[in-house]
């Protein structure tokens, strides 16, 4: 019991002890946080002394700033009130002086007002002055006027009898004409319009007729002059080719050798040229017959240098021919640029020289187109330059006109129509094009270098020894020609003249008046233009023969 009393005593003053250590720390902590409270409130408020004297400073600083300010204000505003009563002045002073200007203004123009009004009221006096001798003239006049009429009335009135009494004696009178002449007026008024229609038709043909006389004189005259100028200054050989070549030999022997065994050599000639060997009695030679000019001269070359080779076997025909080939587009080629360094044209597309070089070794009627073509440029040229045109365009149209006939045998349509294609596809003029497709009148002409190419191709084509043409086609031509003029009514005799070139036309003077006799002429040349392809013009004359015949008794 005693020991533990004693243990609890222990324990009590342990618990004692603890509590008064613990009552002694939390005093120390309180005492220290009431001093560091001190400190810090005697911080803020040295702080708040100081921020307080910073604001006093800075509104001290900031008072005198708005007491300087003021004043400045105050002043400016003094300066200000005394400028507005200064301008106030002056404005009242302004106002004043134009206000006096005014008035003296208005008051004179017061009295020009009151002026013109007097003037007007002494104008207006005038004219009410004048208006009223006016009308008491017009009065005067009236009454003149009124006394005219009654009188023109009286002669109207007399005036409608003596048209009553003409009319009555024109009645009487058509009555007598008509019963003497037995024919009412609409038969004498028919008779007379028919037979001064008559008159005037043939007074017009007369007219006509005279005109187109010396437009034709005066026409033919410069024509003929230019064409004449032109184909004088020109010079050119005429030669006529054929559709066979001749290739002489060395000596007979070589016909055998061309013929080779079994006429296989000949047989593979004819096979790779496409042309026609003949081989006859003709001593050293043999010839090639082929329409296509250029096929023909390949195989003349091919033929010339197996000759001077002396190998004629079928592979060594081919082997030539193929060189053949290309010297002949070498010498087309070469032909065509001679031809347009002859003309003066160095600007053609390389297609349409190549085209153009086909044409060396191609014909019609016998004459050689390139050397036509180069002829008809210098022709052309020629004319233009006489009338004023440009020789150059007309050249290169001319030069180009008859290019589709290297292509006729490839395209459909006409050569004119193909070559028109054809350099209208190589970027030519539009003016060359046209040249082209209308030289044979296949389209409309519209340009005068089209009518001169037209002429350039006629005189070209019809010179003499130009162009040959066969007899049964001259003898068709001929005949046709007769044939149309004696269609015609009033033709007694027809006469084909100068291979051609003319028609003399017999008429019955009887039947064929002279105004008749021209417009058979012209329907007679207009059917035979439409009707027959030939070179140059054909002349038509009506011939109308009137014989006076008197018995002496």
């Amino acid at each position: 019991m005693t020991a533990m009393s004693v243990g609890l005593a222990l324990i009590g003053l342990l618990i004692a002890g603890l509590l008064a250590w613990i009552g002694l720390t939390l005093s120390r902590r309180k005492a220290v946080d009431t001093a560091r409270q001190e400190v810090t409130q005697r911080e803020e408020a040295a702080s708040a002394k100081v921020a307080a004297d910073l604001v006093r400073r800075q509104a001290e600083e900031d008072a005198a700033v708005l007491r300087a300010r003021a004043e400045a204000a105050e002043q400016r505003s003094e300066e200000i009130r005394r400028a507005a009563e200064d301008r106030a002045s002056e404005v009242r002073r302004d106002a004043e002086q134009r206000a006096s200007d005014v008035r003296r203004e208005a008051e004179a123009e017061a009295q020009s007002i009151r002026d013109d009004l007097r003037e007007q009221r002494l104008e207006m006096e005038r004219r009410e002055h004048r208006l009223t001798e006016r009308e008491e003239r017009l009065d005067e006049q009236h009454r003149g006027i009124e006394e005219r009429q009654l009188e023109l009335n009286a002669q109207l009135t007399g005036l409608d009898q003596r048209k009553a009494e003409i009319k009555d004696l024109e009645d009487e009178r058509r009555r007598i004409l008509e019963s003497v002449a037995n024919l009412t007026t609409e038969q004498a008024k028919a008779e007379l319009v028919a037979a001064i229609e008559d008159e005037a038709k043939r007074h017009a043909h007369s007219i006509v007729r005279e005109i187109e006389r010396q437009a034709l004189d005066e026409g033919e005259t410069k024509a003929r002059k230019i064409i004449t100028g032109a184909v004088q200054r020109l010079a050119s050989e005429q030669t006529s080719e054929s559709v066979v070549s001749v290739v002489h030999l060395p000596s007979d022997d070589m016909k055998g050798r061309i013929i080779g065994r079994e006429g296989r050599n000949i047989r593979s000639f004819e096979q790779t040229t496409g042309v026609n060997l003949i081989i006859d009695d003709t001593p050293e030679a043999v010839l090639l017959s082929c329409f296509d000019p250029v096929r023909r001269e390949t195989a003349r070359l091919t033929l010339d240098s197996l000759v001077l080779d002396g190998r004629i076997h079928p592979s060594r025909i081919e082997e030539i021919y193929e060189r053949s080939k290309g010297e002949v587009a070498e010498l087309c080629e070469r032909a065509a640029e001679d031809a347009m360094a002859d003309v003066g044209i160095t600007d053609l597309h390389p297609e349409l020289i190549r085209t153009m070089g086909l044409l060396r070794y191609r014909t019609s009627y016998g004459q050689n187109v390139l050397k036509h073509l180069v002829e008809s440029a210098h022709i052309a040229g020629m004319m233009a330059a006489e009338l004023g045109l440009d020789p150059k365009l007309c050249k290169r149209g001319a030069f180009l006109h008859d290019i589709g006939k290297a292509l006729t045998h490839e395209s459909e349509g006409s050569h004119a129509i193909v070559g028109a294609e054809l350099a209208r596809k190589y970027g030519e003029n539009d003016d060359v094009v046209h040249c082209i497709e209308a030289h044979h009148n296949e389209v409309e002409v519209r340009t005068v270098e089209a009518v001169l190419t037209q002429a350039a191709d006629a005189v070209s084509g019809g010179r003499p020894g130009a162009r040959r043409e066969s007899l049964e086609a001259y003898v068709q031509r001929l005949e046709r020609l007769e044939e149309i003029a004696m269609h015609h009514d009033g033709v007694e005799k027809v006469f084909a003249m100068q291979a051609g070139r003319e028609i003399r036309v017999m008429v019955l003077p009887d039947a064929v008046d002279d105004i008749a006799a021209q417009v058979m002429a012209r329907d007679i040349a207009k059917q035979v233009e439409e009707e027959l392809t030939y070179p140059g013009q054909i002349r038509v004359t009506v011939v109308r023969e009137s014989r006076a015949t008197e018995v002496a008794k």
